[in-house]
């Protein structure tokens, strides 16, 4: 599985890459923008892309709004993560087309089987 994770920060991009990588059956790329997300998926369209919701200049929000606009990005599930993680945040994020959202801090351990049980519930669903 290829994930596009998006984030401003980059010692989460690294922690995010190291924690995915711990699962074999995934492999990570990283931006530092919505910009480079729009770009990144031009030249190789991910499985799934995890983005950060407060980003500077393009949020995540308008990110995935952009990514919504393109047809070969239109499909591509998209999972916030965030520390905006009360449930009327979590219903907007939803009703703009995200799959879900995963918390920030996250458990580094844990975040491949989140995010696989999560792209599992919406298949299932």
């Amino acid at each position: 599985m290829r994930i596009l994770y998006v984030d401003d920060e980059a010692d989460i991009r690294e922690i995010v890459s190291m924690s995915l990588s711990l699962d074999p059956d995934i492999t990570v790329e990283t931006v530092s923008s919505g910009a480079e997300a729009l770009a990144a998926v031009r030249n190789c369209l991910p499985d799934v892309i995890l983005l950060d919701v407060m980003m500077p200049e393009m949020d995540g929000p308008t990110t995935l709004f952009r990514l919504r606009e393109r047809p070969e990005s239109r499909g591509v599930p998209v999972v916030f993560m965030t520390a905006r993680t009360q449930g009327r945040e979590i219903q907007r994020f939803k009703e703009l087309g995200a799959l879900g959202v995963i918390a920030k801090p996250f458990d580094p351990i844990a975040l491949a089987s989140d995010l696989k049980a999560l792209l599992a519930g919406a298949s299932a669903g």
